[in-house]
Order: C-alpha cells, then sequence, then structure tokens
C-alpha cells in the first residue's frame, strides 16, 4: 500500500498519522513514568504533548498501548516550550516494529474508508 502523499519539505522517511496512542514513558533515574498520548504517530517516532517538555537529547525507554504493549528505546529530538516533544525511536524488538506497522496501516485503511464515505455522502443530492 503506497503511503499518503508528503508535502515536498517533508524530511521524514515514514508517513506520521494523527493517532492518539495511550503511552508511559521512563527517563533514566526516574521511577515515576510520565502518562499521556500520542499526537502523531510513525513508524519511527512520534510526538507528545506537554507544557514541560524534556530536553533535546533525552533519552527515554516508551511503552505504547496498542492492541498490547509495545516497548521501545527513543531519544528526544524536538522540544518545544509549552508544547511538547518529537521523539525519534531508536530501537524496537522486531515484533514490536511489525505490530506498530499492522496497526498503522489498519489506521490508514480505516482513514481512507471514511474519507470515501464522507466523500461519497457529499456527492449524493439531497
Amino acid at each position: 500500500m503506497p503511503p499518503p502523499s508528503q508535502p515536498e519539505n517533508e524530511r521524514r522517511k515514514n508517513t506520521r498519522f494523527k493517532v492518539n496512542v495511550p503511552f508511559e514513558l521512563y527517563l533514566e533515574g526516574k521511577e515515576t513514568p510520565f502518562r499521556g498520548a500520542t499526537a502523531d504517530l510513525s513508524l519511527r517516532g512520534c510526538y507528545i504533548e506537554s507544557i514541560f517538555p524534556f530536553a533535546k537529547g533525552t533519552m527515554v525507554e516508551m511503552k505504547l498501548s496498542l492492541n498490547s504493549a509495545l516497548s521501545a528505546s527513543g531519544k528526544v529530538v524536538t522540544s518545544d516550550p509549552q508544547v511538547g516533544n518529537g521523539i525519534e525511536f531508536i530501537q524496537m524488538l522486531p515484533e514490536d516494529v511489525e505490530q506498530l506497522q499492522a496497526f498503522l496501516e489498519s489506521h490508514e485503511k480505516q482513514a481512507q474508508e471514511k474519507g470515501a464515505a464522507e466523500k461519497g455522502a457529499a456527492a449524493k443530492p439531497e
């Protein structure tokens, strides 16, 4: 399935999807996780919203709650004050990569079907 087109200035290798996936994020030396939901998600990373973002370069461990828990090691690559963080996944088990890819493909298919249904409904005369 070809990915949706991306803007010409897009540097990312994988398509981002606007999807809220619950996560737990662990920082080195901290026992209590930071919890939230992704603002967007791709095969290589995600964006999380937070008014207190982490510093660029911070290493994190994440657990994403898809159909089952998925784990990834990541690195904060963007830090937007009072907005959030972009996190690049740097290590993930092959089975977790497969699970994430299947989840994103399913999400994309559902979005396309919804868009086609809405387009068809808008084209019908009343």
